[in-house]
């Protein structure tokens, strides 16, 4: 897979308190992926961009919100999400440290 195309998967990690627990309790991580990606997609992006070993992976899509705004409604757009379970040992670290 080229490179473009791996970038173009994974958008972002989901980073909360409730993706926090799933990485400390079970070694899973959470991206918002592209909507056409599928898991063999996933994985091989997530192993190519940050060289770990991927057990599992699991997508689901999360449809948006009906909003109003000033009198008018609305809809936010649906996306993907994909919960990436790694082998035992392995972990990814976002963000810098300093």
């Amino acid at each position: 897979m080229s490179n473009e195309r791996l970038l173009s998967v994974l958008i972002k990690p989901r980073i909360s308190e409730k993706t926090a627990r799933i990485q400390a309790d079970h070694n899973q991580y959470v991206f918002e992926v592209a909507t056409t990606a599928t898991k063999q997609d996933v994985k091989a992006a997530v192993e190519g961009l940050f060289k770990v070993k991927v057990d599992g992976v699991q997508v689901l899509n999360v449809k948006g919100k009906s909003k109003g705004f000033r009198g008018r409604a609305g809809k936010r757009a649906d996306w993907r999400k994909a919960y990436v379970t790694l082998a035992d040992g392995q972990s990814i670290e976002f963000g810098a440290q300093g």
